[in-house]
């Protein structure tokens, strides 16, 4: 290797990414479902640019964390995984104060991921400062929830359908989905 390269600070060799599509499509095998999951892949994925500066546009946060619901067990941070915390229809709510939202119906990476700081996985907070700061125009006054209920058709037919009604209600220029 050439000296210069000794300076680039690579991580160290077992530093990789997690193969999330890889486990996830075992995991789907080993619940019975027989065949991997199939990932929603298109070949023609449309983009359309802005019509006025973000700093002018209003935007609404997309979110797949669910209301926190005290009936449905342990949804703290760190909580193991906990399928009763589920939501199957979209929802909205105020983006005043600090929305109770959670994310233990998620499957997501227990042993590496705590949920500890709701600004990582939830960014109402950076989204009102960047409002405050101008750099985006202003948020919708609500947030909007999107299931994860694994069903490709629902979504599309649907969620994404509920979704978008709110956003134009909202008459938001951009929104912002945070996958959880």
């Amino acid at each position: 290797m050439p000296d210069h390269m000794d300076d680039l600070e690579f991580a160290v060799e077992h530093d990789v990414p997690i193969p999330y599509i890889r486990r996830i499509s075992t995991y789907y095998q080993t619940l019975g479902y027989g065949k991997p999951y199939r990932w929603a892949q298109y070949r023609d994925v449309p983009f359309t640019p802005l019509k006025k500066p973000l700093s002018e546009s209003r935007v609404s946060l997309i979110t797949t964390a669910a209301p926190y619901q005290p009936d449905k067990g342990d949804q703290g941070p760190g909580a193991p995984y906990n399928a009763a915390a589920k939501f199957y229809r979209v929802y909205t709510d105020s983006i005043e104060g600090e929305p109770d939202v959670r994310i233990s119906h998620i499957g997501i990476d227990r042993k590496h991921t705590t949920a500890t700081d709701i600004n990582t996985w939830f960014p109402l907070k950076q989204l009102k400062r960047l409002a405050a700061e101008g750099r985006i125009g202003e948020l919708a006054p609500q947030f909007i929830g999107a299931p994860t209920n694994r069903s490709q058709k629902v979504t599309i037919e649907q969620d994404a359908v509920e979704i978008l009604a709110h956003v134009r209600a909202a008459r938001s220029d951009v929104a912002v989905l945070v996958a959880n």
